[in-house]
């Protein structure tokens, strides 16, 4: 894992403002853990495979959800154009090996990751390399991103909210990378006994969809709790959705139901 950089004054070390809230939001467990599946990452078969499932769903959501909110060239765009985000700077914070930012490069998108786990992102530039991606990997953590300034069309926390300490801070780190007029959308989980009992019990320990350990039911977040921040961070309600297992058909779908997994989108003001 990247060591952290440091200001010197004298003979002491000072942490950095970024450092500090880097410190302050990420849960070190959860990057350890999810570090040490490297490549495993894109075995469609290994530990990772329900997040492989989750995929298309959730590609598909922020398909026709950025194509209506950004024209192109002053037209609306074709959600269903092979190069349906031509042009769109896109942030995924969190990215991990790249699952969710291959298919975004994909459909036209400029896309910048970032994940403070080094061999996730060595895995990640390891699997663009192979399809011709040009996609800016960076280890660093969103904070640290936001320090230099960068700001894009749309912000990504795809099932990353779940696994920081200071969900109000990352929010508020990630948003202000949103520029007027840009989007932020996260996927996480909601905090109910539904999603204990499905998203823990069920597919930790009872299907083993997921290693043991993965998620942690106290730091799921409802989405209340996700608004109140967004709107603290000074953007505005955009839309939502659940996502749920469609068991005769073997995949994920969107649903009115967000007791378990949902997506929430808001955009900054211009």
């Amino acid at each position: 894992m990247q060591m952290p950089a440091h200001q010197v004054n004298g003979n002491s070390a000072v942490p950095s403002r970024e450092q500090f809230r880097r410190d302050r939001t990420l849960d070190l467990e959860a990057v350890a853990r999810f570090d040490r599946l490297g490549a495993q990452w894109w075995d469609l078969d290994g530990p990772m495979r329900a997040l492989h499932k989750f995929n298309p769903a959730r590609v598909a959501y922020l398909r026709e959800l950025l194509s209506k909110h950004f024209p192109l060239d002053g037209k609306p765009r074709d959600w269903r154009s092979a190069q349906a985000l031509q042009g769109l700077t896109i942030l995924d914070i969190g990215c991990g090996a790249g699952i969710l930012s291959e298919p975004l490069a994909r459909l036209g998108a400029r896309v910048t990751a970032i994940d403070p786990a080094r061999r996730n992102i060595e895995a990640a530039k390891d699997h663009a390399a192979t399809t011709n991606l040009a996609i800016d990997y960076r280890c660093v953590a969103a904070e640290e991103l936001a320090a230099e300034g960068r700001v894009f069309d749309v912000v990504l926390a795809m099932e990353v909210v779940e696994h920081v300490r200071d969900v109000g801070l990352f929010l508020t780190e990630a948003a202000a990378m949103v520029r007027p007029g840009g989007m932020f959308a996260a996927a996480t989980l909601n905090r109910t006994l539904k999603s204990f009992a499905v998203a823990i019990v069920g597919a930790e320990y009872f299907l083993r969809w997921l290693p043991r350990g993965t998620h942690n039911w106290s730091q799921f977040v409802t989405p209340q709790e996700i608004a109140k921040a967004l709107r603290a961070a000074g953007l505005r309600f955009k839309d939502e959705t659940g996502v749920v297992y469609d068991p005769l058909r073997a995949k994920w779908r969107l649903s009115h139901d967000m007791d378990i997994n949902y997506i929430m989108a808001a955009v900054r003001p211009e």
